[in-house]
This record gives C-alpha cells, sequence and structure tokens, in this order.
C-alpha cells in the first residue's frame, strides 16, 4: 500500500491538496488540479478515488481503463502524453492523471453557459456526457448522475474545518439512537435528524414511502448520528464520501457499512455494532433491526463518520 501524504491547505476545495493520496501521485494531483478554474487538486483527487481508488491498473466491466477511468474512445481523442515520453499511456498515471484534468476543463468550457453550479455540471458531464448536461439544464435526472456528484463532491470538501472522526461516545450514542428506532417501518425516503418521517416514492420496485412514518437504510444513519452531534449528508453514496474509509482490521462499533458495485453505486448503509453485525434499514415491507454484514453480496467498504459535515450534500 503506498503512503499516505497530506498537503497543508486553508481551502479544501481551492487551489492547495489537503486529501490523503498516494504519495507517488501528490505532484502530479497538484499540478494537473490547477489546469483550469473549475478543477481544483482536491477535486481531481476525489474524482480519481471515485474512479479507481488510485489504482493505475483498474479495468471496468465495460471497458474504462486506467487510474482515470477513460473509454478507449475518449482516450485517443483525450489522452496526451503528460511526461514527455512520446507516449499516450492510458496505464500510465503521469499521462492520465493530467488528462483527466484536461478533459474535465474540456468539458466545463462545453457546459459553461449552463445554470448551475459550474463544477457540478462538469462533473455530470464527465459521468453522463455534455449533450446530457444541456438537454436538461444542469444534473441530469440520473441516480447514477447525481450519487457521483454528490459522492465526488462531498469527498472534495470533506476535510473543510478540520473535522475529526467520530468518537467512541459518539458511535456509542449513534447506536444507542439507532437501537431505540429498532422495530420501526422501513419507508423509502423517511428519515431525517429529528427522527422517523413519512418518505417518498418511490424505489427502484415502485414502492412508496409517502404513506408510512420510519425510515430508509441513510435516514437512519443521518439520525443516528444525528444524535451523536454529526450531520451525515442524506444519502448513503454521500455518506460514504463524507466518512473516512477504515481497514477491514481497524473496523470498530458505530463505524458505517456501506454495499454497492461501486463508490457511485452505493445503494445501502448500516451502522456496525460488532461481531459481524449492524443495525439497518433493509427495504420496503421490513423494520429497522440487525442484520448480518453479509446480508448483501456487495459489501463495498466500512467508513467513519466524520465531525465536518454541517450541511446536506
Amino acid at each position: 500500500m503506498a503512503a499516505l501524504v497530506q498537503a497543508a491547505g486553508n481551502d479544501p476545495i481551492g487551489t492547495a491538496l489537503t486529501m490523503a493520496v498516494p504519495a507517488e501521485y501528490q505532484n502530479l494531483i497538484e499540478e494537473a488540479g490547477n489546469t483550469c478554474p473549475e478543477v481544483t487538486p482536491n477535486l481531481l483527487a476525489a474524482l480519481l478515488t471515485q474512479e479507481s481508488q488510485f489504482n493505475p491498473k483498474a479495468q471496468s466491466p465495460v471497458g474504462a481503463q486506467g487510474i482515470a477511468q477513460f473509454m478507449p474512445s475518449t482516450w485517443q481523442e483525450h489522452g496526451i502524453d503528460g511526461n514527455g515520453d512520446d507516449k499516450n499511456d492510458v496505464w500510465d498515471p503521469e499521462d492520465a492523471i493530467p488528462s483527466s484534468a484536461k478533459y474535465l476543463c474540456t468539458i466545463a468550457e462545453d457546459v459553461k453557459d449552463v445554470p448551475g453550479d459550474k463544477q457540478k455540471n462538469m462533473l455530470a458531464a464527465y459521468n453522463a456526457g455534455s449533450d446530457a448536461v444541456k438537454r436538461y439544464g444542469g444534473v441530469p435526472p440520473y441516480k447514477e448522475t447525481q450519487n457521483y456528484v454528490r459522492s465526488i463532491t462531498a469527498l472534495a470538501n470533506q476535510n473543510k474545518g478540520g473535522g475529526k472522526v467520530a468518537t467512541t461516545e459518539q458511535a456509542a450514542t449513534a447506536i444507542n439512537a439507532a437501537e431505540q428506532m429498532i422495530g420501526a417501518p422501513y419507508s423509502w425516503g423517511g428519515g431525517n435528524a429529528n427522527g422517523p418521517s413519512t418518505g417518498t416514492c418511490c424505489s427502484p420496485s415502485g414502492r412508496t414511502g409517502k404513506s408510512t412514518k420510519g425510515f430508509d437504510c441513510s435516514g437512519l444513519t443521518l439520525y443516528a448520528y444525528a444524535k451523536a452531534g454529526i450531520a451525515l449528508p442524506r444519502t448513503a453514496a454521500a455518506q460514504y464520501a463524507a466518512s473516512e474509509p477504515v481497514k477491514p482490521g481497524d473496523v470498530k462499533p458505530g463505524d458505517l457499512v456501506f454495499y454497492g458495485a461501486s463508490a457511485a453505486g452505493i445503494h445501502h448503509v448500516g451502522i456496525y455494532v460488532g461481531s459481524g453485525w449492524m443495525i439497518d434499514a433493509p427495504r420496503p415491507g421490513t423494520q429497522v433491526r440487525y442484520s448480518p454484514m453479509d446480508t448483501m453480496p456487495d459489501l463495498f467498504g466500512v467508513a467513519r463518520p466524520t465531525s465536518n459535515n454541517n450541511k446536506e450534500i
């Protein structure tokens, strides 16, 4: 595992890199992250985390390649020789990282006239294409794209204000709050910092929470940690991005357990209580309950909430 370093800086979304990244990529990200005003070192680092977890050999099932997950056709058009060795190599981070920044800047220019937040529109276009952003006048209503934008934005901002990970006491408070809600009905879109609430419509299976007062998975974790004084974002994907990942051997009660094929595709979260068990709100038709961590086959990772998340992403 590459050593992690953290550069000094006062503004995580400004020109200084404040995110922890593998040491061998720090200078590349700092330099490439100032290619244009819409791209910052933290934003670029967050995107690379989202795309590949800094794995230069990453390859997706649909054919995206390298640390920045370029599709071959996109690489052919936008890949550059970043290190001056006369090769445009998608597998070489010295080429792929500056290419990613340059491509983001190209996209930012393409969607510059679209209303709304320029960085979010740029990220949405990176994920769903510029035409979709233009057609919808901003981030398109695609769940994957919306999660993608939320996750990268939250991750790029996660160190703002010098937040610290949840303490043992905060974790215990969150677990206790979740335990008090065992038996509460599942409600799609239900739950907030004040407790159970009626939800929204509709789940992927068409179930509505509008007539049910309760919690969905991320509503439960949001509520539990609100009781501990930590404000989490609303969705499971954004909660992962706004928390600090922990290694399997370091998992502690109170940590959040996430499920999904990728950081952008996280679809479920629970609160770890120990011995391989968690408290969660599983799905429509169920109640808040204790569940084994292997209740779903796509465990993505475990992360510890941070105390600096003071607004919804």
